[in-house]
């Protein structure tokens, strides 16, 4: 799906992660028994939530080349997303973070990135042919 020209594109830039959240909720991370992998990253929901809702949206970023990242970028294409602005890094990993909420309703998170592939993007890797036909950019 080509974006370029598409009236309307909300182009969102930025990280795509796996969160592990515990399987018992109301617990900190050190008590969690256990932990289930979702998708993640503020700026790939809200692309996935404008195409879910019909409008048409794109992702930029970095995932590392390995199986979280293109797991991740099966799930844009699969939401409808244009992927066209992922890159893969073969040298750094998909960012990991487990994220739980605690009794006391604070939310408390742990990220690994040492760095991480989203934190690696450089400007020679953008698609700026994609980035000029947005109609809102969210970063």
């Amino acid at each position: 799906m080509a974006a370029n020209g598409e009236k309307g594109l909300i182009v969102s830039f930025g990280e795509m992660l796996i969160d592990f959240v515990p399987t018992v909720s109301g617990v900190s991370l050190a008590e969690a028994p256990g932990f289930l992998k979702a998708p993640g990253g503020a700026p790939a929901n809200v692309a996935i939530a404008v195409a879910r809702l019909g409008g048409k949206a794109a992702f930029v970023g970095k995932l590392g080349d390995d199986e979280f990242g293109h797991m991740l970028a099966g799930i844009l294409k699969e939401n409808g997303v244009v992927a066209d602005g992922v890159n893969f890094d073969k040298g750094a990993r998909t960012a990991l973070a487990f994220v739980t909420l605690r009794a006391d309703g604070e939310r408390e998170f742990m990220f690994y990135r040492n760095p991480s592939a989203d934190m690696l993007l450089t400007p020679d890797e953008l698609n700026l042919e994609l980035i000029r036909s947005v109609q809102i950019l969210r970063i």
